[in-house]
């Protein structure tokens, strides 16, 4: 067979694969019924899609996970949180969206556990969920993903929580389905392994190959920094040759204006939010991928537990109670090098 003919019925199983999954999208948005307003603009044919590969492209599970999202944003109203609640969770900076994207135009969201500086898991979810939503907001046309990068210098394990952990990934996974591209987890300390293990069985099989370890000291994972972002723009605390820092006056003026366009993102208007195409995604787990059962069935259990449900104030308690037992009789760390954490947090801001 030539080689002409081998593309030729290649390209045949794509084009008979996309139409497969375009019908798809069809009987999903058919189940869904008559539905208007907020959830008509959540429902283009590239969010559809995303559900549809978070459950393996089954019609059901998609469907009843569509069906939950819809429950969750109608009593969360995450695109309504505004930057005067959530302002007190930035002032240190832990989680900023950056003004440059990586190579593949993705909204960048910058992390730091060691500048955590409140107790509530309620707040700190809910300021995820902000920064989230802004990130989505600031997508570049035709791009659909953001990235993670989290520093972990200065860390510690009182700056985490399993119990917040579990909550975020909740969130995240179940209502942000295909949302995140990658995660860089960089110079994570020995002392993190412990917490590794037990915070990833919160996450899919999925969502757990897209966390990626990155060493300054190992030229093998900094080549993923270099493929993924432009070295010019990426700030220096991740080896790139950005000198600028975080200034809490500067993101909160840029944040009120995001505040502003949030609306009108979601006004009836906004006809490219609710005819946003499903391009298929040739890296995307297609059906049959391995290792999907597994993922399906933890998924099917976390989706019992519903961040709205009337143990939300019990989580709470739980998460802070852990904090406390962490803070007590786990911290590696002396009150000097305590201070100096919050100094360096101090620095950035």
């Amino acid at each position: 067979m030539s080689s002409a003919s081998s593309a030729n019925k290649g390209d045949g199983k794509e084009a008979a694969l996309f139409e497969e999954q375009l019908s798809k999208i069809g009987v999903v948005r058919a189940a869904l019924g008559q539905i208007s307003g907020k959830e008509a603009l959540y429902c283009s044919d590239a969010s559809i899609a995303r559900y549809l590969v978070a459950r393996n492209w089954d019609v059901k599970k998609a469907t009843k996970m569509l069906k939950k999202t819809f429950e969750w944003r109608s009593a969360y109203k995450p695109d309504e949180i505004r930057w005067d609640e959530i302002a007190d969770e930035a002032v240190t900076g832990k989680i900023y969206r950056t003004d440059y994207f990586d190579k593949s135009g993705r909204s960048i969201l910058i992390m730091r556990p060691s500048c955590q500086n409140t107790k509530k898991a309620k707040g700190q979810v809910k300021y995820l969920v902000y920064c989230m939503e802004n990130a989505i907001l600031n997508l570049p046309h035709g791009q659909d993903q953001m990235v993670w990068l989290i520093d972990f210098a200065g860390f510690s394990l009182s700056n985490i929580s399993i119990k917040v952990t579990k909550w975020t990934a909740e969130v995240l996974q179940g209502h942000y389905p295909e949302r995140l591209g990658v995660a860089i987890l960089y110079n994570a300390p020995k002392i993190f392994e412990s917490f590794w293990k037990m915070a990833r069985t919160a996450l899919e099989e999925k969502t757990f190959n897209k966390v990626k370890f990155v060493y300054p000291d190992r030229p093998d994972t900094n080549k993923i920094m270099e493929d993924l972002f432009n070295m010019e723009e990426l700030e220096c605390a991740f080896g790139g040759k950005n000198q600028a820092t975080f200034n809490i006056n500067e993101y909160a003026a840029k944040m009120r204006e995001d505040d502003n366009k949030m609306p009108l993102f979601w006004s009836p208007e906004n006809s490219l939010l609710a005819s946003e195409p499903y391009v298929m995604n040739k890296d995307m787990p297609q059906e049959g991928s391995s290792g999907l059962k597994t993922e399906e069935t933890a998924s099917e259990k976390r989706e019992e537990t519903d961040i709205e449900s009337e143990n939300r104030e019990e989580i709470e308690s739980e998460s802070e109670r852990e904090e406390t037992e962490v803070v007590s009789g786990k911290r590696e760390e002396t009150k000097t090098e305590s201070g100096k954490r919050k100094e360096a947090c101090q620095e950035k801001v």
